[in-house]
């Protein structure tokens, strides 16, 4: 993927939202923020603080997994679709800096029905890639009424 910087709208989430990867309303977690490209590419800079480190200086590879999932979970959204993981798969590529500014950035590939097939990849600041995921969402569709 090539890196995006232009043109960038934030993408727009609920205020009591807890979710540990981009909500606001949960302390403890990465209160990560989002943008959109015109390309429909999600974008995230972000510097991960240290309390998420597995080796000293390095973030754990469960919070990178979490970090791709975020992104490619938000492509999907993007497009106003709400959606879960079915499957993801994590290419650990170099460490990934903790207390470093790093970006994330996701896109769809391709839709078929209620599955989206999404990537994501996270850059350091000289935009090498750092990890990078592909994963299969699902359409969560609200309960039928009883």
């Amino acid at each position: 993927m090539k890196p995006h910087f232009d043109n960038l709208t934030p993408l727009a989430h609920a205020a009591q939202n807890r979710c540990f990867g981009c909500g606001e309303a949960n302390p403890h977690g990465l209160q990560l923020e989002f943008l959109l490209a015109e390309d429909g590419t999600v974008v995230c800079p972000a510097t991960i603080p240290d309390r998420f480190e597995g080796h000293p200086g390095y973030l754990h590879g469960g919070i990178i997994a979490t970090l791709l999932d975020e992104t490619m979970s938000k492509a999907v959204r993007a497009r106003g679709i709400t959606a879960m993981t079915r499957h993801l798969e994590v290419d650990y590529r170099r460490p990934v800096p903790s207390c470093k500014p790093i970006r994330m950035e996701g896109r769809i590939i391709r839709d078929e029905g209620r599955k989206h097939w999404v990537e994501a990849t996270i850059f350091d600041a000289e935009s090498n890639s750092l990890a990078h995921g592909k994963g299969v969402f699902v359409e969560v569709r609200p309960p039928r009424p009883s």
